[in-house]
């Protein structure tokens, strides 16, 4: 069974920097992509950024410039680099996988169980 394991949220002032990484364990042949959503405070769940196996990106206008998705492919990981936090990216992230266990098997969407990071003085 696949598992995202999430860790780096927590409380940060505004204009700090926080790091979120994503594991992904289990039956793997493939991710293609992975990313982060987040759902804020009364508000829909949004896409933050998303990276696909070959490394491009995608990243929501409001996060722009200031986030940075990266992953290791060898490691099955994705991390998300948030600089310049503002206090409405409070929210709970969480982890986005589409996987495939094995070379002929069907994608399957996978979440982590969400992480919060609050940013506030």
């Amino acid at each position: 069974q696949v598992q995202l394991v999430e860790s780096g949220g927590g409380l940060v002032q505004p204009g700090g920097s926080l790091r979120l990484s994503c594991a992904a364990s289990g039956s793997i042949f493939s991710i293609n992509p992975m990313g982060w959503f987040r759902q804020g405070p009364g508000k829909t769940r949004e896409l933050v950024a998303i990276i696909t196996s070959g490394g491009g990106t995608n990243y929501a206008d409001s996060v722009k410039d200031r986030f940075t998705i990266s992953r290791d492919n060898a490691k099955n990981t994705v991390y998300l680099q948030m600089d310049s936090l503002k206090p409405e990216d409070t929210a709970v992230y969480y982890c986005h996988a589409v996987i495939r266990a094995t070379s002929e098997g069907y994608e399957n969407v996978y979440w982590g169980q969400g992480t919060q990071v609050t940013v506030s003085s």
